[in-house]
This record gives structure tokens, sequence and C-alpha cells, in this order.
């Protein structure tokens, strides 16, 4: 297949306040990275299994139905849930009828993506073909002005530009874009690209700052980081002023979404939400400080607020970004790097309020959070956010996919009875092809490359090839990270070239050691931000050596966070670890895990495709004596045990039973 060239910009990167340009790292298309070991294996799992299985089930709901004008309407397909009298009203429909078909293409948008690059790692003919023949159908689909919404062409034509705040037409667009972009980058194939840059020329044509234009932008997030990718892949410079313009407009009075309602006669206290929050479009962007509302689209939000910031070197951007990180990390994160607590909003509550047993913390919204923290290393290499990245991707994200590829998680809880167990499909199925596609992409989230240097993000076997002071350069990981922390790195210019290789130093690896050629190197010289900068004329042959130690850490919450007094949870490296009912003999609750306890790591390449576990011994309430009442005087007593914990990932992939990620602590 035929891969494109390295993503082209239209504008330099400048500092608004100085006018000087801004050195910006920008991540490697996925073609120019081989992905091996622990990645590769998912990455693996997802082209051979998940990338059919999306498609099919994407058939099996009847979308192609759909957007495929030869047929006709399937109509309302899936009732969904109880509308507010507005919402009924605004939508078209009686009764309660709201559905998730209105963001059917954002979800065949994703499926795209995830063949796409899945038919970069591994062929598969007939897979190409099927989704061949969806881009034809949205090619048929298409109106002469480039429009191009399924739900409103085929299910409620008329009323296109009616309801940006609720029914997703930008939404939609935007992943489609990805998954254009996306195609175009795998295969060579430009046909939906081009489908998709008349229908964003459509909506610039729509929607702007121009007189006579509406002044709206999405109530779900999405297309502002869609548009960036579409300006970079064919260097037109207006799809990154449109998605400016999104970042810009949201939440300045009067506020669009009021102003839309009552064009279509509708009450616009009569949102369901009730409060603007909830789209993150209550108050301009750069006067944002607190993380609220529903979690995915605000880190859709902040993703496209970061592509923007290292665009167009806006400083004000960048400041609001890094109090609305400061917000999310110190306040309203889980450990596994899941976020949003509440199913109610699918978002954020308040301060500290993280509960464990029914945490939502959405499979989209630990996506989101790795978007956006691969965004903000846009505008240089920074361990704070490349750290949080990969706490999200090994934890809190690929939790919601099971190891063969097939099952999906939409919730990832941190405790379980036993009675939450994945799933094959959803009827709001935007998780699985959204992990698809991460999955599908990993290795775009390794490297990132500015002018005369390439930052090394995430550490694993792997291949990137790049172009640098006009010098194509080979660049290969061997590691069996990150079940182990030493990471060779051989460095293959075609000919002598200087640039400075950026490498991540984690923090929680307190014991790194760096050599280059067998030649040590003081790491707290050459150390800022978290990053070690190397720069030297690189010649091939070339070999760097980094050592991170691996310690088993006992990690506390902040004791404001209730659910976790008294509590320990456990890591080793960037994996969060938890117990399952499989592996304990003790029921998870009453286990207390001893402060003395020595916790020792064990390879079990036979466990759960290959991991390492964690072992202590444990305490446990014995369940002798009961019999007689619930409660009381004695407290119960304590019978030693052995605790066996595994990587939070790979939970559920056995029988059904019991987890738990936060122990007593003794």
């Amino acid at each position: 297949m035929t891969a494109s060239p390295s993503p082209r910009h239209a504008t330099p990167n400048k500092s608004q306040e100085t006018g000087k340009p801004k050195l910006a790292f920008r991540p490697l298309p996925v073609p120019q990275v081989d992905v091996r070991g622990f990645w590769g294996d998912r990455a693996e799992a997802v082209a051979t299994r998940t990338a059919d299985i999306l498609y099919d089930r994407c058939v099996a709901a009847r979308m192609l139905e759909q957007i495929d004008p030869d047929q006709p309407s399937p109509g309302v397909v899936i009732p969904f849930h109880s509308p507010s009298p507005d919402e009924a009203a605004s939508a078209g429909f009686t009764g309660s009828t709201v559905t998730t078909q209105m963001f059917w293409d954002s979800d065949l948008g994703k499926t795209i993506e995830t063949a796409a690059y899945s038919l970069y790692r591994r062929k598969n003919p007939e897979l190409e073909k099927k989704i061949d023949a969806v881009i034809d159908m949205y090619g048929r689909l298409q109106q002469e002005d480039g429009y191009l919404s399924s739900w409103y062409q085929r299910i409620q034509p008329g009323k296109r530009w009616t309801n940006l705040r609720d029914c997703h037409e930008l939404y939609c667009a935007g992943h489609l874009i990805e998954g254009a972009v996306a195609y175009y980058q795998a295969t060579g194939k430009r046909k939906l690209l081009d489908i998709m840059c008349r229908y964003a020329d459509h909506i610039a044509s729509v929607l702007g700052p121009e007189p006579g234009k509406k002044k709206g932008y999405c109530g779900h997030e999405e297309i502002e980081l869609a548009l960036v990718k579409l300006a970079r892949v064919t260097g037109e410079q207006k799809y990154m002023e449109l998605a400016k313009y999104f970042i810009d407009q949201r939440g300045q009075q009067p506020h669009y979404f009021d102003e839309e309602a009552r064009a279509r006669g509708a009450d616009p206290k009569a949102y369901h939400f009730k409060t603007y929050e909830y789209s993150q479009s209550h108050i301009p962007v750069r006067e944002q400080d607190k993380v609220v509302g529903h979690a995915v689209r605000a880190m859709y939000l902040y993703s496209g607020m970061a592509d923007i910031a290292t665009e167009y070197g806006d400083d004000t951007l960048r400041v609001a970004l890094d109090r609305l990180w400061d917000d999310l990390t110190t306040k309203n994160l889980y450990i596994t790097g899941g976020l949003g607590p509440s199913a109610h909003n699918e978002g954020f509550t308040s301060d500290y309020d993280l509960p464990n047993e029914t945490a939502y913390a959405e499979t989209c919204a630990s996506v989101g959070l790795v978007f956006w923290a691969t965004r903000m290393l846009g505008m240089g290499p920074n361990a704070r956010y490349a750290d949080m990245m990969e706490r999200a991707l090994y934890n809190g994200s690929i939790s919601g996919l099971s190891l063969d590829g097939s099952l999906f998680f939409y919730e990832n809880p941190l405790e379980s009875r036993g009675k939450h167990n994945r799933w094959k499909w959803h009827r709001c199925p935007c998780c699985p092809p959204n992990i698809g596609r991460m999955v599908a992409s990993i290795g775009s989230y390794f490297y990132s490359l500015a002018d005369d240097a390439l930052a090394v993000h995430l550490y694993g076997d792997s291949t990137a090839r790049f172009d640098i002071a006009d010098t194509p350069v080979t660049l290969t990981q061997a590691s069996r990270y990150p079940w182990d922390g030493a990471v060779e790195i051989t460095v293959e210019p075609q000919t002598s070239v200087e640039f400075t290789l950026h490498l991540r130093v984690p923090a929680w690896s307190s014991k790194a050691k760096l050599e280059i050629n067998g030649e040590a190197i003081d790491l707290a010289e050459v150390t800022s931000d978290g990053y070690a900068a190397i720069r030297r004329q690189w010649k091939k042959g070339d070999r760097v050596r980094l050592d991170l130690e691996m310690p088993i850490e006992r990690l506390y919450a902040n004791p404001e966070v209730r659910q976790d007094a008294g509590r320990v949870a456990l890591s080793r490296g960037p994996l969060i670890y938890c117990v399952e009912a499989s592996d304990n003999d003790s029921r998870l609750h009453r286990l207390t895990l001893p402060r003395t306890a020595g916790i020792e790591a064990h390879d079990e390449p036979d466990l759960l495709g290959g991991v390492v576990t964690l072992s202590a011994t444990a305490q446990a309430d014995a369940g002798d004596g009961w019999q007689d009442g619930l409660y009381r005087s004695e407290p119960p007593a304590k019978v030693e045990t052995r605790l066996t914990a595994v990587p939070y990932f790979a939970w559920d992939n056995r029988e059904p039973g019991e987890m738990l990620v936060w122990l007593r602590d003794g």
C-alpha cells in the first residue's frame, strides 16, 4: 500500500506575544512507525479481529442502511432514552424516541479509521473492499453543495443546521474527517478525503465569523481536532482557521445555543442538562479553569485547544489548558487515568468525588485524555503530560478492550462484585471503535518530530522512520517494556546528521541510567521537564541505552478522596494493579495489605497473554462465628493469606468475578 508523505503545514508556529517562531512537535504518521512487543500484540489483535468485528456489528446495527441512498430509509431503529419535551420537539419526535442514530456517522468514521490503520499493519483485501463500498455510499449520499449527514438526509430531512446543541452534525463530520485522513495515509486512497474536504468547505460556508454566517459550533466537540488533521494532511490553512474559529467562538455571548433554540421555536431553558457546563460552552474557553460537564466532550475540546495553541503559538490557550490540566490531575482523575465518575452526565461532579464501584470512567474519556496529553506534547517535550498519557494508555483506556480484541467495556470501575463484565456491543457504540482506532494508531503516540529534534514519549519494541534536515533516519527500539525498564535504541541516519533526541524519564523511575555508545551520561545535566535532551552528530550504528528502574510502589489518595481513605493501591512502572477473585482465595473486600509486607514481582508468560504479577502475604477477615447475627462486639479474626495482583488493564479476561484496585491499608 502507498503511504502518504509526512504531513504538511500551511503556517509556521509563532508566539502571539513575541512573533518569534516556536518549536512545534508533531506526531509521526502511523505508516512511519512499526510497533512490536506489548503494543504490537494489541495492534495485531485489533488488525486481526477488532476491525472486522466493528464493521460486522455496524452492519448488524443497520448503520449501512442509513447511509446507502439506494436503499429505503430504515427510519428510527434504536429508541434510547426519554427526552424532555423540548428535546423531543426539536428532534421532531413524539413519545420517548431519541436515538443514537444521529451519530451513527461518527461510529462509521471511527470504524473506517480503525480499519485504515489495521490495513496498514496487515493486509485484509476483504475488509478493504467493504470499507471502499462504505466510502462509495457516502460519495453517493453527499449533496451537491457538499453537505453530508445521513441522519439529516435520511431520517430528518429539511432540519440541517437547526440544532447544533444536541444533534451531533459537526461531531459526526469530525469523525468522518479523521477516518478520511487515516484512510488516505494508510492506503493512499483519497476518495473519502476529497468527500470530506467538500463537506468541510460547505461547513465553512455556513458557520463562521463573517457577516451572514451562523455563529455556531458543536454541542459535542470533536471537529476542532479533526480539522487540524485535515489542514496538516492537505496543507490547506482554511481548515486550520475553521478549527480556530470553533475554539474562539465557544461560550461567547450572545450564546448561540440560546439563539438557535429560539429560532426553532424552543425554550432555551428547557435544555435537558440545564447548564452549558455540560458541553463546556458556559464561558469562553480562555476563561475556563474547571473541568466540568461531559468528560469525553471536555477531552476533545481541550485536545482541539492544544492543537490550536501549538499551531498558532497561542499562549493564552496554553495558560487556560494548564489550569484545566491541574484541575483534572489534582482533583478529578482516577489513579487508572479514568475520568468522569458519574453516569448521570457521563462526566464530572465535584472535586475529589471518585467512587470506585460506581465509577463511570468511560473508555472514550480515557482515550480522550490520551488525545489531549499527546497534543500538549506538541508544544514541547514535558513529562508532566507524557507520564499521564502513559498512565491513561496502559490502564484506563486499554482496559476497555479484551485481550483478544473481541469484547468491550463502556464503563471502567475500580471495584466490582463480579457483575460488571465485557459486552459484544452497545446501543451507544462509541467506545469500541474509539479504543480500536487508538490502539491501531499507537505508533503515532510513541514519537513526535520537530525541525531538528525527535522526542521519544513511549518505550517498547518499535521502528520509526523520519526525515530530519533532509536526511532519512531510522530509529529502532528494543525493549520488553512495560515488563522491563531496559531500553536499547539504535539510530541509523542515511548520512551523519545533527539533531536533538529527547528521551522521557518517567517520574516513577527515580534511578534511571543513560549511556551512549557505552559511555555514561549524567542525566541530571541533560534533563529538563522530565526529558533527557541529547544533541549530537548522529551516525549509523549509534546506540543509546536507557535503564529505568521499575519499582513496586504503594500509592495513596489525597485524604479528600473519601472513598479511598485507609486504602492503598499498587503500581509497577506505568501499570496500576488490581486483585481478582480468580487469583485470591478470600473475598476481596476482606483483604488487608500490611505496610510491612514485602511485595514481589513475578514474570508469568502464560497468564493473560504474558504479564508480571505482584504478590504479598496479606491478612483477611475470617468469616467464622457470624452465624448468630449481623453485628457483634468482637472484631473478626485475622487469617494470613496470599495476595496476587494483576495489571488492571487485563481484568475480566477470565471467568467473571470480583475485582478491586484499592486495598485496605494495614
